[in-house]
This record gives structure tokens, sequence and C-alpha cells, in this order.
């Protein structure tokens, strides 16, 4: 009967192994999907999330959506709504898409999803000579009068546009600004106050300039920031301006969204309106990406996960991690014989570590649970049931929690903020059952557990959040299959473990 199992066994996982395997070998030959992380990124998959609540009557939706650049084409996009009419105009030197419905109500969401490639290394200018429909600043007669002042205390340092605009930013970056600056920045002055107050000197000098709106595409982030830049008109063409340096030039990887001072979004017919900006680089060939434009989809391209909304992609990304660490977990385990709290434990440990990083996440967790451990000792005396005694100690990990965060905080320890990512369940049943296998089997016990919990997260976390294991598992998820064949092999295992063959050696010596 056992043979039968055995060889059940044996097939099962030789069948998962090799349609996986065999899966795996075909994206990577005939579909050239990429089998390193950093083998093709040049193709960037860009969504704006719109999201606001209707008031039941007719809404109308203004979004700001990029256009092709001389840095930058797009070369796929998607406009995705249920139940609205679009509309695409060219209005200011800007792209707008316009939503419109008879009837909005409770929530809606709105999606535009476009695919863009880096062309030209050499394009911070841009060639619009017309600048009739620049729109100005209008500034008090105080802010005129600074601007004015400024412009000819800079005019008497410089030489042409560039130092001007060096010399611009100088002042404008410098720790201790003159009244003049200090008058145009304003209390707490950000990058967009210090780009707008140059744009304020620069007209009063009669030089064009607007402020551009876009994003860095440099990893994947589902809630990508916008990040501000200047732009100068000098002799027909629009040449970038870094606000930090004062420096001529824009970054390979920034992605130019929208132009001027009006906000990406305008809403009528509703409230609460916010925009989400999700990016992520494409792994898929740009051949195949030109073909999907077309519709020309088949076989198990269909199928890809890149199908699916940029904001989930960010998500499988993790999540099919955890298979590798299950895997892990089982050979520490089983094989090695590393004792452990629960089986599922150091997994998620090891997804916490992900925000806290790992040294900050082995203090914060052992910490938590060295204080937590003393408050159930304490609560043991009391004589408590079973389910109030964990709710009061997931009470007080909640307070741990928040007081390590406030003290990290109050030390300038930033990453002590990460604490409250961790599992609060977890944790306390962590501390339960550490408690009681201290009582049952005294505290060595205990402490080799809560070790070997540590160890395998720490091994978990190294290698669930390297980019090879993530890139691999999310462009060819039916490597799953041959996960699964391996544990159900495992799983069969009865041999000895290797902390058992360190146990015994005496034995083997004697004998």
């Amino acid at each position: 009967m056992v043979r039968i199992e055995n060889r059940q066994v044996y097939i099962v996982a030789a069948v998962l192994g090799l349609v996986g395997l065999g899966l795996f070998l075909y994206k990577l030959t005939n579909l050239e999907y990429p089998l390193l992380p950093k083998e093709r990124a040049t193709l960037w998959n860009i969504e704006a999330h719109v999201q606001f609540r209707g008031n039941g009557g007719p809404a109308s939706i203004d979004l700001m959506v990029p256009k092709n650049t001389r840095r930058y084409v797009i070369v796929d996009e998607a406009y995705i709504s249920r139940g609205y009419g679009l509309n695409t105009r060219l209005q200011n030197n800007n792209r707008h898409a316009v939503w419109t419905t008879r009837r909005a109500v409770s929530r809606q969401d709105i999606y535009y999803r476009a695919t863009v490639r880096f062309l030209d290394k050499s394009g911070e200018t841009e060639k619009e000579p017309d600048v009739s429909e620049m729109e100005k600043q209008h500034k008090g007669d105080a802010e005129t009068h600074a601007a004015r002042a400024i412009t000819d205390d800079i005019r008497a340092r410089s030489s042409d546009l560039n130092s001007f605009v060096s010399q611009l930013f100088q002042s404008l970056n410098s720790p201790q600004p003159d009244q003049n600056v200090a008058l145009l920045l304003g209390k707490a002055p950000g990058r967009l106050k210090r780009i707008k107050a140059a744009i304020t000197v620069l007209q009063a000098s009669n030089i064009a300039a607007r402020v551009v709106h876009g994003v860095i595409l440099d990893e994947s982030r589902r809630n990508a920031p916008v990040v501000a830049w200047l732009q100068v008109h000098d002799r027909a063409l629009w040449r970038s301006v870094d606000p930090d340096a004062g420096e001529i030039g824009i970054p390979d990887n920034y992605f130019t969204w929208w132009r001027g001072a009006e906000p990406i979004v305008d809403l009528e017919g509703g409230e609460d309106v916010t925009v989400t900006l999700s990016i992520s680089p494409s792994n898929l060939p740009a051949t195949r990406i030109l073909s999907e434009r077309d519709g020309a989809k088949a076989g198990l391209s269909r199928f890809s996960l890149f199908s699916l909304p940029l904001e989930t992609q960010l998500v499988y990304r993790v999540l099919l991690t955890i298979p590798v660490g299950a895997l892990l977990l089982v050979v520490m385990r089983n094989v090695i014989g590393i004792k452990t709290f629960g089986t599922f434990m150091p997994i998620l440990i090891a997804l916490s570590f992900r925000e806290t990083q790992l040294v900050w996440g082995l203090v914060l967790f052992s910490v938590v649970i060295s204080l937590g451990l003393t408050v159930r000792f304490y609560l043991e005396r009391l004589k408590l049931l079973l389910v109030p005694r964990l709710a009061s100690v997931l009470i007080v990990v909640v307070l741990l929690m928040m007081g390590l965060s406030v003290l990290s905080h109050s030390l300038g320890l930033e990453r002590g903020l990460s604490v409250a990512l961790f599992p609060m369940v977890i944790m306390t049943m962590t501390i339960e059952r550490m408690s009681i296998v201290w009582e049952e089997r005294g505290g060595n016990e205990a402490l080799r557990q809560g070790l070997g919990s540590l160890f395998v997260a720490t091994l978990a976390y190294l290698l669930m959040s390297a980019d090879l294991t993530e890139h691999l598992v999310f462009v060819f998820p039916e490597l799953m299959l041959v996960i699964l064949a391996f544990t159900l092999m495992l799983g069969r295992y009865s041999g000895y473990r290797l902390t058992e063959l360190l146990r015994f050696r005496v034995l083997a010596r004697d004998r």
C-alpha cells in the first residue's frame, strides 16, 4: 500500500514538473520571455487610476494624458471606463482625455494605461516656437517688485541664459535667502514653490518659462509621486532645467506627463477625486507588445499576468514569492530539522521584513516578542480564559508597537515606524505559543524554536526579496508547478534529518 502511494506521488510530481518546465521552456524559447530581470527594461507600463464619488447627476472628468516627445514615444494606450463617453483634445500643448456620463452614482473608477518606449538620450529640448498661449503668473505689486530686484541683481552676475538660470537657483536654493527671494518663496518652500518663484523671476526678465510634471521611471511603484521640473524658452526651444542643481538637462528616466500649472484632473459633478499613478517595467519583448497593440494576441499571451491591471500585477509580484518561501520552509524543517513556531509564521515574518529591511526587522520583532512574552507570563497569574487572554495580549502588542514607533521617531530612527506593518495576530499567537512551550518544555526549547523561526524567516526574506526570484515567478508563474512537485516529493521523505545525524553521531561512532 505504501509503495502504491509513493508511486502515485512520484507520478503526480513528475507530471507537474514536466508541465511546468515545458511551459517555462516554451515561453523562454518561442515567446522570447526574458530570463533575467534587467534583460529588457526599456518599455514601461504607466497607469493613471482616477477615483471619485458621483453626486447622482451628470459628471465630466478632464484628465491630463501624456503625448509623444523627443525622448519617449507612446507605443500603446488604452482608456478604460464603463458607461462613459470619451473625447480627446489638444489644448495649450497638453493632451486632455474627457470622460462624460449622464449619471454618476457612488464611487467611480476610470483608468488610463500607456506603454512607452525610450528613444533619444539627447532630448532635453523641445521644439515649440509659439509661446503665445503661455499662461502668465499674476503676482501682486510686492512680488513683482521683488522679482525685478532679483532680476537686476542676477543680470549683473551672468552673461547668458545658462548662467542666469544657474545664478537664479543658487539664490532660490540658498539656506539663508535674501528678503526678495524669501518673499517669493513664502513659508515652507518646496520644489514646486521654487520652480514657480523661478518662473516669476524669468517672466520679469521677459523669458518664457513653465513648469512640467512627470514621473521617474526607475522601479515598479503603485503610487508614483509626480515630480515637477522647469522648462525655459530659449531661441525657439524649450530647455529643461534641474531645479535642484540649476543646470540645463533632464534625467533619461524622467517621463513628462503634462505642462503648466493646471492640475492633472478637473472634475465636474462629483467630489473627492484622486489620481493614482502606477509604473512598472515591461518584461515582454517590444515586438510582442507592438503585436498586442494591434490585437494580435495568441497562445499563452492572452493568459499572461501582464494582462492584469498594473496595481494587481504589483501585488502578485509579492504573492508569487510565498510558495518559494514555503518550499524553503519545508526543506529547513523536514530535511534539515530546524524547529519553528507554526508552519507559515516564518514566511509572514519574511514578508514583513520587506518593509522594515532585515536588520531593523529582526530587532523590532525581537523587542516586541520579548516584551509581549513578559506580559503574557503576568497574565498567566491572573488565570484568564483562553480567548480573553489572547485578546489582552493582542491589545498589549498593539500598544507596544505604537510605543516603539513613537520612541523611534523621537530618536530620529524612521525605520522604527515600520513596526506597525508586522502581522499583529501572528505576533500574538507567537507569544502565546512560545509561552506554552516555555511552560511545558522549558525556556531552552522555547528559545530554540524562536531562534529557529527567525533564522528561517531571514533565509526566506533573502530568497523571496531577490530580484531574480521575483522576476522568475512573475514572468514564469508555471514554475509554481515545479515548486509543487518538489513539495510533494519532500512530503514522502521519511529519512533522517541533518540535525538528527548530529544528535545521534555518538551512536554511529559506537557502532
